[in-house]
């Protein structure tokens, strides 16, 4: 019979709704309910496309005999952290706080008022390794409660205290300067292996690399630009990377980008997206152009939902497999393809009796590129569609408001890159999707499910990371509603999720309390919100002119200079934008009729500056200004023109390409 999560909108959550565990989702009912009981609330978090989390719930929620202990001992708490990331935060630094580590599942067990004492993340059913089951927890947390209530509460006060004591960082101070900067690049060249950075596990430093790139522009460090082409490159032809139908898995298990954990995360692809443009502009790579387009087919393929949204994950199992949708043997291949194409395709691919990863089989890789274009073709259009043919993972399809503005973001910026308007047009239908679903008055939902949205308010990133979409779009379309909702979104920022002190909770001020309102300025898997706020206030402060805005983003920053000396690697979004700001950021207001061939050109001139940040607003001259940027500038003797900028100060317009480059590379 189904539990109380059958009415949840959350495809985590629907995942246990046969569970025989009594699951509540997080609100006052669960912990009315511990006070009624006065029993201990046992929270566990996780999200849809979690490998550990499947296995935590096969072994241990499904099986009656542990479902009876949950159910005696504990009231139970399901939350998808992807849906309540601020619970997550809060819980999860107790997490890291008691074990040194964090992850998924996380296990938390709290007072009735939800004050934790005792976590961890994953337990096994039978002990393992020095490490206690997970019976065994449960009936030791619940004995400790009956009879040692005193204890319990000291432990919940003195580790709140504690956490309560951990302030932020702290904002305020001047920005990042160049010195800072360099000395930045100089602390992750220290921890650059060749092929990236930190040991196994070892995740996509999508948010470094776009800052190191910003970098490379501004300074012409060469190092930088060696990182990041190294990275990409070695990503790019590992297994981490679907070498048949594009997009990235969520990690790598090794250190060299062998072994995928094959989940495929939105926000992964969309920041991969975005860097691997941005790093095509900068280089001209044709493998930055592969992993664009092939990453692009797949948010459009696999990730895009009927209403224009994207999904936020493909699961790391088939059928509870890990990775059995991805992985290959040498007698697969030759089965699909013949013996002879079967070779050529394992040696190309680095598959071999041995394998890769479990019983055999290989991940996909490419260490080099194929020396035959037209057998490559048709032996990956072969493999594409015996894969199809295999059982697919599941497809988490909620739609969350920040990974789609991200996902804007990458596709307007690709699309104007690789002048691919269907991208761009994928974009817009994204923007207006949660224009019309996700916003209510002034306000995010954080999430929708088949156009309905969720119950959860949105937090500080997706305010911060939409709003930057929405300035990637207004650029690639000069449509002024995407920078009059940016600047909509901004406002709301700094109303209700200011600090007072220069930063940014991650909560709104009238949001739900918990425990304490989090707040962290560094990186995770995303950009974190407080520095993508910076970055979109700094951007609309170009476009508009706005002193309030530029003055908030400068004040964000100051953060970043102390972490730029420390942990760089946590920092990375909060320097790309200090990156902008050591050179205004630059500024071109392009006019000039949207079909003329002089504005096109000048608009691509300006599209492929390879310059920090730099913001571009394109009017036509018959219709009025979208931007206050475009406000006053009119055509050069009836050609198109652009006009570079700093600060609203600008130089001579320019009507040719030519002179525009030369303008900017100054």
């Amino acid at each position: 019979m189904p539990n109380r999560l059958a009415g949840s909108t959350s495809p985590y959550l629907l995942q246990h709704q046969d569970n025989p565990v009594d699951w509540h989702e997080w609100g006052e009912e669960a912990f009315d309910e511990a006070r009624r009981r006065d029993v201990p609330i046992l929270l566990s978090v996780g999200y849809a496309a979690c490998h550990w989390c499947h296995v935590m719930a096969h072994e241990s929620f499904e099986d009656p005999a542990t479902a009876a202990l949950m159910n005696a001992g504990f009231v139970n708490v399901k939350v998808d952290r992807e849906e309540r990331p601020d619970v997550d935060a809060v819980y999860m630094d107790y997490v890291t706080a008691l074990t040194g580590r964090g992850g998924w599942p996380m296990t938390v067990f709290a007072t009735p008022d939800g004050r934790p004492f005792y976590a961890g993340t994953y337990f096994p059913p039978r002990p393992v390794s020095g490490m206690p089951s997970f019976p065994q927890v449960l009936t030791a947390i619940a004995e400790t409660w009956r009879q040692e209530r005193g204890a319990v509460e000291d432990a919940a006060a003195r580790i709140g205290a504690e956490l309560d004591r951990r302030t932020s960082a702290g904002a305020g101070g001047a920005p990042p300067d160049v010195a800072s900067l360099a000395r930045a690049v100089e602390v992750v060249r220290e921890g650059f292996d060749g092929v990236g950075f930190g040991r196994a596990p070892k995740f996509p430093p999508s948010v470094v690399m776009e800052w190191l790139l910003r970098h490379h522009a501004r300074t012409g460090d060469a190092s930088a630009l060696e990182m990041v082409t190294a990275t990409a490159e070695a990503m790019a032809r590992g297994g981490i990377y679907d070498q048949l139908a594009g997009g990235f898995a969520r990690y790598s298990v090794d250190a060299d980008w062998v072994v995928p954990h094959f989940e495929k995360m939105l926000y992964d692809n969309a920041l991969l997206l975005r860097l691997y443009a941005h790093l095509w502009r900068a280089t001209g790579s044709a493998l930055a152009e592969r992993v664009v387009r092939e990453t692009t087919s797949f948010l459009l393929d696999d990730l895009r939902t009927v209403e224009g949204g994207f999904a936020s994950a493909l699961d790391a199992d088939t059928g509870g497999v890990e990775g059995a949708t991805y992985v290959w043997t040498p007698a697969q291949l030759g089965q699909t393809l013949g013996e002879r194409d079967g070779a050529w395709a394992a040696d190309l691919f680095a598959v071999s009796a041995d394998g890769t990863f479990e019983h055999g089989t290989s991940t996909l890789q490419l260490r080099a590129d194929p020396d035959d274009a037209v057998r490559w073709a048709d032996v990956r259009d072969r493999l594409r569609k015996a894969r199809a043919s295999r059982p697919q993972p599941m497809r988490d399809d909620k739609v969350v408001t920040s990974w789609n503005g991200l996902a804007i973001a990458a596709l307007a910026d690709a699309g104007a890159l690789f002048d691919e308007p269907a991208w761009v047009e994928a974009a817009r239908e994204c923007a207006e999707t949660l224009m019309d679903v996700h916003r209510q008055g002034d306000r995010l939902v954080r999430a929708s499910r088949a156009g309905r949205a969720g119950r959860h308010v949105g937090v500080l990133e997706d305010y911060a990371d939409l709003a930057e979409g929405l300035l990637a779009l207004y650029a690639a379309t000069g449509e002024g509603r995407w920078l009059a909702w940016s600047g909509d979104l901004l406002d709301t920022v700094l109303v209700h999720f200011a600090d007072g002190a220069g930063g940014f909770y991650d909560t709104a001020d009238d949001a739900e309390e918990l425990l304490r309102r989090p707040q962290d300025p560094t990186d995770n898997a995303t950009p974190s919100g407080w520095a993508a706020a910076a970055g979109a206030l700094l951007s609309y402060a170009a476009l508009t002119g706005s002193a309030r805005h530029r003055e908030a983003a400068e004040a964000a920053l100051g953060v970043y200079r102390l972490l730029a000396s420390e942990h760089p690697r946590f920092a990375g979004w909060g320097l790309a934008v200090a990156e902008a700001m050591v050179d205004g950021p630059r500024e071109v207001a392009l006019v000039g009729p949207p079909d003329d061939p002089g504005t096109k050109a000048l608009r691509r001139a300006a599209l492929l500056a390879d310059v920090p940040g730099l913001v571009l607003a394109v009017g036509d001259p018959a219709e009025a200004p979208s931007a206050p940027l475009l406000a006053g500038r009119g055509l050069v003797a009836g050609r198109a023109a652009a006009y570079v900028c700093r600060g609203f100060v600008c130089e001579r317009p320019v009507t040719t390409p030519e002179e525009l480059r030369a303008q900017l590379s100054s």
